[in-house]
């Protein structure tokens, strides 16, 4: 993939993000600077989704962890685990907010 291909594939992936937190019931704050997009919970809990260029890799990085998602020329697949990038960032976002919080790729 090139770096081109690759950015623009990564910042629909945080595109889809901020909309998604907009269309949430949980209370969740959306900020972004540069590359790196921080939700921030009502409890003040926060997890980071930051592009990693160099790598191709989108990462994020929650109070259980990071992960690690490289594009498999379908979706973005944790490179540990295989799960996809949206399921965990869903599960991640759940998890914190103590409610279902769905976020999914953009149309």
């Amino acid at each position: 993939m090139s770096d081109t291909e690759y950015m623009t594939r990564a910042e629909a992936v945080l595109a889809a993000i901020e909309y998604g937190a907009d269309d949430v019931a949980a209370d969740i704050e959306c900020e972004r600077s540069g590359n790196v997009l921080s939700l921030e919970f009502e409890s003040g809990a926060k997890i980071i989704v930051n592009l990693q260029q160099p790598m191709h890799e989108i990462w994020i990085a929650s109070k259980t962890g990071g992960y690690h998602f490289k594009f498999d020329g379908d979706t973005w697949r944790d490179t540990r685990s295989g799960d996809e990038f949206f399921a965990v960032l869903s599960r991640e976002a759940s998890q914190i907010a103590g409610e279902a919080v769905v976020f999914e790729p953009a149309a």
